[in-house]
């Protein structure tokens, strides 16, 4: 075999190595990975339990940095604190090798089995969860095919006098060898992938057991360094979290370099097999790591959150004021801070919703770009507000502030609903209005016009049902959203008589004069939902109506819901 041939069969098992693992963790994120996300909540209030969580989490997606990537999530919320946290990367760290163990035995027999099993699966079946199963099926048995073909294509290398001298020189390098695999294992974003890679080398006979360990510390090193290359920007608990688990890797691995060759002696007489020594080595060290620094997560968080400070806030930048964690063991404090951020965030909204109509009449494009930042404002300040009630109500809570804290979640859910179909669907529909050319009938424009003070209106009346939460208003908003939807059939026979009519203007406009009828009744709806908690203490809803409501207050044309 010639050595372009040689080398292109090298670089496509490896190719296909590093596919099949991504295909492997993709598939059983997508079919379990909401269940990994409540292990992981459910295990962080115990430094061993976290530990285990990590090794179930890294074990089921196959990689110590998909359950990074996981944990990360929880870190930016500020669901998890630093020490559990890291626990669970430790624990993700052994997780990760029982993988490499796995695949360090001779699973060829099961690749046809793997391959016909998850094919069928994957094309039959409806179900998504058994096709994303069929899918790691696939994925498991497309790895093993290409180490097998890495095995193969590193057998003539034997003899090649020019690597052999690399390797030689190498040997004698420990961290420049260390550096490498660290560097190999960044590039092809996964340590299982790597150490597999090393293993398969070994078994050709062109790695010697002490250089396959080494390089096997520096893809433990390198695995560190993927999730926070990634998360390079992220919040300062997220990069904490990534640099203090880099640390321990770095740590660890600096200091078994010296003990590689008493390694290799010594799990030589576990098992003969090198490929079984290199999975047994990548093993033996995360546990050893996992052993030192488990009992040291409490005093290596201290250290990382004096080293990486929370930076100081820039001169006039909104900041949420009033969620003070110091008031979480005071609840009426706390919810009464939480009301007033609910009350700055519901004027946001108001502003938002006021100024929609306004991308509609003049085409400009900053408008609708100042818009789109409130409302990312808006999500910012929902999930703060959210995150602070939820760790509030993990307390001690009287049945009143429970409800409190559960009717402001909600209505800070509803506002940011509101914000959503502003930004992503009255601004498109506007933008799409001015692409196309294409203006409203007069009546049309009324019409909308007219929903849209309502829609104001009724976010006002909303906001103030909130603060009082009087039951004659909540009447009021109830009763008010009943008008709306029967103005908004009433605008929409109006234009389908139009349109029967043959006015251009309408014809024109049909599907976004629909749209934006439809858009401002979902959020009248949205609103009004602040008054149903009332109503339902009053006895006063059924299942979606006002028990004996007047009839005349309720506008003719309006239809039950």
């Amino acid at each position: 075999m010639s050595g372009q041939m040689l080398l292109l069969n090298l670089l496509g098992g490896v190719a296909l190595l590093i596919w099949a693992t991504r295909m492997v963790r993709t598939g059983i994120l997508r079919a379990f990975g909401e269940r990994l996300r409540g292990l992981i909540a459910r295990a962080t209030r115990h430094r061993l339990a976290a530990c285990g969580a990590g090794i179930a989490t890294a074990a089921t997606l196959q990689s110590s940095t998909a359950a990074a990537l996981l944990l990360t999530s929880f870190a930016e919320r500020g669901l998890i604190a630093l020490a559990p946290a890291l626990a669970v990367l430790l624990g993700a760290d052994i997780g990760s090798t029982l993988v490499v163990q796995a695949m360090s035995f001779d699973p060829r027999p099961a690749v046809p089995v793997l391959l016909l099993a998850g094919t069928i699966v994957f094309m039959v079946s409806k179900n998504a969860i058994a096709r994303q199963v069929g899918r790691v099926a696939i994925g498991l048995g497309l790895v093993v095919l290409a180490l097998g073909m890495i095995v193969t294509a590193s057998a003539p290398l034997r003899e090649n006098w020019l690597l052999i001298e690399v390797l030689a020189h190498l040997g004698g390098e420990p961290l420049l060898a260390l550096g490498i695999a660290a560097a190999l294992t960044w590039l092809v974003h996964s340590s299982v992938a790597a150490v597999l890679l090393f293993i398969s080398l070994a078994l050709g006979g062109v790695l010697e057991a002490g250089l396959a360990f080494t390089l096997v510390l520096g893809a433990n090193v390198g695995s560190g360094f993927i999730p926070l290359g990634v998360n390079l920007r992220a919040a300062p608990p997220v990069r904490r979290m990534l640099v203090g688990n880099l640390m321990f890797r770095t740590a660890g691995a600096l200091a078994a370099l010296p003990l590689v060759d008493h390694a290799a002696a010594l799990l030589a007489l576990v098992d003969a097999d090198v490929a079984r020594q290199t999975a047994n080595a990548h093993t033996l060290f995360n546990l050893l790591l996992a052993a030192l620094f488990l009992p040291l997560t409490g005093p290596a968080a201290r250290f990382l959150r004096r080293l990486m400070p929370d930076p100081m806030p820039a001169p006039g930048e909104q900041k949420i004021g009033h969620l003070d964690d110091a008031a979480l063991d005071r609840p009426n404090v706390a919810l009464s801070g939480a009301t007033r951020e609910v009350m700055r965030l519901a004027d946001t909204v108001e502003v938002m919703l006021r100024e929609a109509i306004l991308p509609f009449e003049q085409a400009h494009a900053a408008r609708r770009e100042a818009i789109k930042r409130l409302d990312s404002e808006v999500d910012r300040m929902q999930e703060e507000i959210k995150l602070y009630l939820t760790r509030l109500t993990r307390g001690p809570l009287t049945d009143a502030q429970s409800r409190q804290a559960f009717d402001l979640i909600l209505f800070t859910t509803n506002l940011e609903h509101v914000g959503d179909i502003i930004d992503k669907t009255l601004l498109e529909l506007a933008a799409k209005k001015h692409r196309l050319r294409v203006s409203f009938s007069e009546e049309g424009w009324s019409e909308i016009k007219r929903l849209h003070t309502l829609a104001v209106e009724q976010l006002r009346l909303a906001v103030a049902v909130f603060v009082t939460r009087d039951p004659e208003m909540a009447r009021q908003l109830v009763l008010a959203k009943e008008q709306v939807r029967a103005i908004e059939r009433e605008a929409t026979e109006s234009h389908l008589r139009r349109l029967r009519e043959g006015t251009l203007a309408s014809l024109e406009t049909s599907s976004l004069h629909l749209d934006i009828l439809r858009d401002l009744k979902r959020i009248v709806a949205h609103l009004t939902a602040v008054a149903h908690p009332i109503l339902e203490s009053k006895g006063e809803l059924r299942s979606s109506r006002l028990r004996n409501a007047p009839a005349e207050t309720v506008r003719a044309g309006s239809v039950p819901t």
